[in-house]
């Protein structure tokens, strides 16, 4: 399929975050490929979308498989040549297990688990999707992370100790700082940003914004202008009204 829109892939976009984020980049113009482990709810989610009249498209995608990915990886090429966007939104978060509450109890399976979904499978399906980038010297990365993974500040927040998913989002925020200096000089661009608190299945309903604000700061990066940050970690826009860089 030939098109002037930007390619835009969302992991884990059938609902939450990834769902709000997959919403705004359709609504400026850019065609969203939708994805999910489960195909049933990947679907309902691209008709929901297709019916308020959004640009989108769905493959079923398992991150953390290699097969699945390749297959994925195939199937944007043969249809669209190019990827332009990829949000690595898709990851677990077992913070409500007991065990995770001291890093003396966690579960090693517990954490061996996260790590690969939150961490390994950003960076196998980076590895599939750059060089559909590199073909046309423009690529724009988001990772999804959580100010819960600054090293500045862990050891005063006062978010709970969550070792499995704090420990994999510093992993996720390593994977983008090295994936950046890689890629110095291209015309791909890599950062990560904190969505914070939302009403999802994630962060349930006590959580004091919406998907839809979470998803504002991934757009913006996204989107960024040539030249624009490389290798940064930023807040959600709507704490302090406009991009603002975390410490690491």
């Amino acid at each position: 399929m030939t098109t002037q829109k930007k390619i835009a892939v969302v992991t884990g976009s059938n609902r939450g975050l990834g769902y709000a984020i997959s919403r705004q980049l359709s609504q400026i113009g850019n065609r969203v490929i939708l994805t999910s482990r489960n195909e049933t709810d990947g679907l309902a989610a691209k008709q929901q979308l297709d019916s308020e009249g959004f640009d989108v498209d769905y493959h079923v995608l398992d991150a953390t498989n290699d097969q699945s990915v390749q297959q994925f990886s195939n199937w944007l090429y043969e249809t669209y040549g190019k990827v332009d966007i990829l949000v690595n939104n898709a990851g677990v978060n077992p913070t409500t297990k007991p065990e995770e509450s001291s890093l003396l109890t966690v579960q090693l399976e517990t954490m061996r688990s996260t790590f690969e979904t939150n961490v390994l499978a950003v960076l196998r399906i980076s590895q599939a999707l750059i060089p559909l980038m590199k073909v046309q010297n423009y690529g724009r990365i988001v990772n999804i992370s959580t100010e819960m993974a600054s090293m500045v500040s862990v050891s005063t927040d006062y978010y709970p100790l969550a070792p499995s998913y704090r420990l994999s989002k510093v992993g996720v925020n390593g994977l983008t700082v090295i994936l950046a200096k890689e890629l110095q000089g291209s015309n791909i661009l890599v950062n990560a940003y904190s969505p914070g608190w939302m009403k999802t299945d994630m962060g349930g309903e006590n959580a004091p914004f919406t998907a839809e604000e979470g998803a504002e700061t991934a757009v913006y990066l996204a989107t960024l202008p040539d030249g624009g940050a490389q290798g940064l970690f930023f807040a959600e826009m709507r704490k302090f009204g406009g991009p603002i860089q975390l410490q690491w």
